[in-house]
């Protein structure tokens, strides 16, 4: 009932868009869990519904939705089938496209007529009358590329390092981040909240947690890699893993949520073509 086509991004876009992709659904009601995950930028070309965020805010699915990052799960609901084309953005995309609003829409969701007007609709118009996915990716791609061209520098530099630090840096030690910026820890949180959504160390364990969840979905062990010392025990991998997917590893692994399921497999085929950090997410 859930299909989800990716194509990772790269060229003009590498370090701002993550990648494309096209999501399907055919039924009556729609009613899944979308993991904590990076900021979107959604058209939304069959059917409709509403994002319930985890601090009990709730938005409409606009016909052309800009998502925030999110700190925690976000049930997303509809009636009837849905369509829905897009991009995952990266931090320095996020930040590029929002500025200093972009910390205001953690965790919410913005109508995109609201920034760009009318064109976007006429854009969504576009993309409902393409059926052939070739032609849908390279009408989002055109798009992306249009849209981030106009905009000011991204802080490519600052995300870059984030990003390093979260994948290669296993105790998170935020005095290596401190050191290597030469930013204050103060300043630090206040950047990392406005670019991903959270301050450094509940980032890491948003990573963390999306990376084992990502490795308890295919079927195979923690103990198999190196997030097997990462969690102190037992019952401390389940609480971190549900706290940002919404699923127990128990029901990572016998696939009970049919969208985790499906993405976390569709991004597993992108690996090598995209970050690490956004295969895990």
């Amino acid at each position: 009932m859930i299909s989800v086509k990716y194509e990772a991004a790269g060229g003009k876009l590498a370090g701002l868009v993550s990648s494309f992709y096209r999501f399907d659904f055919e039924g009556d009601d729609f009613c899944e869990l979308e993991r904590a995950d990076r900021s979107q930028f959604r058209f939304q070309l069959r059917g409709g519904g509403q994002y319930n965020f985890p601090a009990g805010h709730v938005a409409p699915t606009f016909p052309v939705t800009i998502l925030g990052p999110t700190t925690a799960p976000v049930t997303t609901t509809g009636k009837g089938a849905q369509t829905v084309v897009g991009w995952g953005m990266e931090p320095a995309g996020w930040a590029a496209l929002m500025g200093k609003d972009s910390e205001k829409w953690v965790d919410n969701a913005l109508d995109a007529q609201r920034i760009f007007g009318d064109a976007v609709e006429e854009l969504r118009r576009q993309l409902i009358d393409s059926s052939d996915f070739a032609e849908l990716m390279a009408i989002l791609r055109q798009a992306a590329e249009d849209i981030f061209s106009k905009l000011d520098h991204a802080p490519f530099e600052f995300t870059a390092v984030i990003d390093q630090w979260l994948i290669e840096n296993q105790q998170h030690d935020i005095s290596a981040l401190v050191e290597q910026t030469g930013l204050s820890q103060r300043q630090l949180e206040r950047l990392t909240k406005r670019y991903y959504g959270l301050p450094p160390k509940k980032l890491a364990r948003k990573y963390r947690a999306l990376h084992a969840a990502q490795i308890l979905a295919q079927g195979d062990s923690l103990e198999d890699s190196e997030l097997g010392l990462a969690f102190y025990d037992q019952s401390h991998l389940v609480r971190e893993v549900k706290q940002f997917t919404g699923l127990t590893p128990t029901q990572l692994r016998e696939g009970k949520a049919e969208l985790t399921k499906v993405t976390m497999s569709g991004r597993k085929s992108m690996d090598g073509k995209v970050s690490k950090l956004v295969s895990d997410s």
